[in-house]
């Protein structure tokens, strides 16, 4: 039985591949909202940590030199940009959307025949062979909404991101832990307008918080590509209002979400 999420995660890729085919080589050292990364920067993020991903699989002794590898330079002063651009080979546009390419779609061969159960190492906890991939899906779609952003094009998503949904319904208490905060007793209830227009709930049990709206843009909260007050999303209750301030489902230490009106769709460019 094949794996669907590294279906997913190939489907993604190749949505944010297809909007960068033809764009000249400058456009992909365009500066996007996101800490000011390139396109450039975004795609050597995702081909190492892929990268990365695809070693954790098949070989812990190579992922366990590149772990090594990666924070010795770091401690030695290079920035965690520029090793990733020497990780793919110094290249880029073109030749680096290509380069990007080859790789997600060997990661989501390997992956698609592996065991979802099988443990993984990673730079955080061990994970199985299914939330690995379900993290690159979600690295994909977050930090491709920069690119969208950038390039002026509203993202036409697909019920694959209730994967995303899942993580960010998982990553609840983490939002807390992770700053120290005591975690609330229970999680909101969620009801979700997926991009298919079906109704996903989540824990309808609880009365006193809630969240519903577009799936699309809770996804964008805990992922950190919006800001909650630049959403539709109707939140109700302290809890909900709480979690949606400071979601983050992603691993790494707290990280604030953009202040708002600092993320948006730019008009249309062309290039």
């Amino acid at each position: 039985m094949s794996l669907e999420q590294s279906i997913d995660f190939k489907e993604e890729s190749n949505s944010l591949y297809n909007i960068l085919k033809e764009k000249n080589d400058d456009v992909f050292n365009s500066a996007t909202q996101f800490k000011s990364w390139t396109i450039n920067d975004v795609l050597y993020h995702l081909h190492v940590w892929n990268n990365a991903a695809y070693l954790s699989l098949t070989d812990e002794k190579k992922f366990s030199k590149f772990m090594e590898d990666f924070f010795k330079a770091i401690k030695q002063g290079k920035s965690a940009r520029s090793y990733e651009k020497e990780l793919s080979n110094n290249k880029s546009g073109q030749d680096l959307l290509l380069e990007w390419k080859n790789g997600y779609e060997k990661i989501s061969k390997e992956f698609l025949k592996a065991d979802p159960k099988k443990r993984v190492k990673w730079a955080g906890p061990d994970m199985s062979v299914r939330s690995s991939i379900t993290a690159r899906h979600m690295e994909t779609w977050s930090h491709g909404q920069e690119v969208y952003d950038l390039l002026g094009i509203i993202r036409d998503d697909k019920d694959r991101i209730k994967n995303i949904v899942i993580i960010g319904i998982n990553t609840f208490s983490w939002t807390f832990i992770n700053r120290s905060m005591e975690v609330p007793k229970e999680i909101p209830k969620l009801i979700l307008q997926s991009p298919s227009k079906k109704t996903w709930e989540w824990n309808l049990d609880n009365t006193q918080n809630s969240i519903t709206g577009s799936a699309t843009e809770f996804c964008q909260v805990v992922t950190q590509v919006r800001n909650i007050k630049d959403t539709s999303l109707v939140v109700r209750g302290d809890t909900a209002s709480k979690w949606m301030s400071l979601a983050q489902c992603f691993a790494g230490p707290p990280e604030d979400p953009p202040k708002k009106g600092t993320r948006f769709t730019k008009e249309e460019k062309n290039g």
